[in-house]
């Protein structure tokens, strides 16, 4: 069975029961009784597997942990509120003041202003390059450095990073490597291509319905013998691995941030992504399947589609070796001026005009006038922030309908 074969067998056989309710049950309860004081003494120690209070687990949020986890191949998992409840658990649980991050690639908004502006001020310095800036990468390497992170896809500037190099210098260095897998779950596996933590975006292409706000963040085990988390760089995370073992960033990422920042995934939440696991494997094959198509016929209409599986784009070669079963749900479009993107914008049938992305509709939004409304001309460049640039979600609709109704409104 190919990869999402494989998928739609493991979502919807491990979703359900086979014994009473087929639905997963949601457990809509903030606390928990222990029964008696031993009890409680020991699920706070650790030492019994049951729910302690629900900002720091919740049975109905466990089920949706353990397929992630299993999706991706971690040892275990932690869901949160949202997106970036997860990329600021994943991190804040490493550094503290006085640390450096490295970011590399076209970087959403939310997560490029944590990290220039909301970590800066907390004294965690980050330094930003382009996914193929290897050799700067390396050379900003120190001993303060405690992340390197990147998106499996820029978003929405489209440049793919070599996700297996970088995981290289990360190794080489000692150094932890978060991965957002955001746009392409199933069709990246960043644990196997060497990165330590894997963070999402569930709202997006997992849930896929715009129902449930939520994120979670994919652990890799701590290893037998060398790993990087037992060297002095990561000293405080010592005592987890002493205790906890092989689960140690589970340990470490609840107690150091969910425990007081308080990103906890809602019951209600955790459900309905769960539901959309059941469909996922299918959602991400016809979206890969029709994002090459359309943006195919939109670049011959002379639309200028921006799209790793163009033959033009600097990046096709490595999305051909590395991306075989695609690379998410999104593609931007450069109408050169905010006139004419908003033009197109309310000339379109089928784009919904929204901020998400990963839908099973087809969604719109122009990134200069929105999300990036406050970054300054030298970030928008970076980040590849144009004037006329239009992020484009495909969902599920007839490919050849949205082709279109595209042409038509670029027209």
């Amino acid at each position: 069975m190919n990869n999402f074969e494989n998928y739609c067998t493991l979502f919807v056989q491990n979703t359900t029961n086979k014994e009473g309710p087929i639905s997963p049950p949601i457990t809509s309860s903030a606390s928990f009784a222990y029964g008696t004081p031993e009890t409680a003494q020991d699920i706070f120690s650790g030492k019994v597997k049951k729910p302690l209070y629900s900002r720091m687990g919740n049975p109905t949020t466990g089920k949706l942990e353990s397929l992630l986890a299993q999706m991706d191949g971690g040892v275990g998992a932690v869901a949160t509120s949202s997106g970036m409840g997860a990329t600021t658990l994943a991190v804040m649980s490493i550094v503290s003041a006085g640390d450096e991050i490295i970011s590399i690639g076209g970087l959403f908004g939310g997560t490029y202003s944590l990290f220039s502006e909301t970590l800066d001020r907390f004294g965690v310095k980050t330094h930003f390059f382009d996914v193929d800036d290897l050799t700067k990468i390396k050379n900003t390497i120190n001993e303060k450095t405690k992340i390197i992170f990147c998106e499996s896809v820029g978003n929405p500037n489209m440049r793919l990073p070599d996700i297996k190099r970088i995981a290289q210098i990360a190794t080489d260095a000692g150094v932890v490597f978060i991965v957002d897998n955001t746009i392409t779950p199933l069709s990246v596996k960043p644990l196997e291509l060497g990165a330590d933590i894997v963070v999402y975006s569930t709202t997006k292409v997992i849930s896929g319905n715009s129902s449930a706000l939520g994120g979670c963040a994919v652990f890799r085990s701590i290893k037998d013998g060398e790993d990087k988390f037992k060297t002095s760089r990561y000293k405080d995370i010592h005592k987890f691995i002493d205790k906890m073992g092989k689960g140690a960033l589970i340990a470490n990422a609840k107690k150091r941030a969910l425990r007081d920042f308080g990103m906890s995934a809602s019951a209600h939440a955790s459900y309905q992504t769960i539901l959309g696991l059941e469909t996922l494997a299918i959602r991400v094959q016809r979206v890969s399947q029709s994002i090459e198509l359309i943006v195919n016929e939109l670049n011959s209409a002379e639309i200028k589609v921006n799209h790793p599986s163009l033959s033009q784009h600097e990046h096709n070669s490595r999305y051909k070796e590395f991306y075989p079963n695609g690379c998410g749900t999104i593609f931007t479009i450069d109408m050169s001026t905010k006139e004419k993107a908003f033009k197109f914008l309310n000339n379109t049938k089928l784009a919904t005009i929204t901020a998400n992305i990963g839908d099973n509709r087809t969604l719109a939004l122009h990134m200069a006038s929105t999300i990036y409304s406050d970054f300054t001309k030298e970030q928008k460049e970076f980040l590849g922030i144009s004037d006329g640039l239009i992020r484009i979600s495909i969902g599920l609709e007839n490919p050849k309908d949205i082709i279109d109704d595209f042409i038509k409104a670029a027209s």
